[in-house]
């Protein structure tokens, strides 16, 4: 069977542009947007500030499209 409990959503603030907003994530993006953060040396909060100025679309859309682009170019393809 398989779990699923990191497709469950979380919402969390952040701060941009001096306002607080709301971003609702699965649970296994917030966990590898922290580890992100961690190996850049720098906050959630000023990764998702810098991927917020960068974007096109959704916030929510970016986040994802950044951190499954930086999980790809960690692992090799076949």
């Amino acid at each position: 069977m398989y779990d699923l409990d990191d497709a469950k959503l979380e919402k969390h603030s952040v701060t941009l542009s001096g306002h607080r907003t709301s971003i609702s994530l699965e649970v296994c993006f917030w966990r590898h947007l922290r580890k992100i953060a961690q190996d850049r040396k720098t906050s959630v909060n000023e990764l998702v500030r810098q991927l917020d100025e960068a974007r096109s679309g959704s916030l929510s859309g970016a986040i994802r499209a950044f951190i499954l682009q930086t999980l790809e170019k960690k692992t090799p393809t076949g």
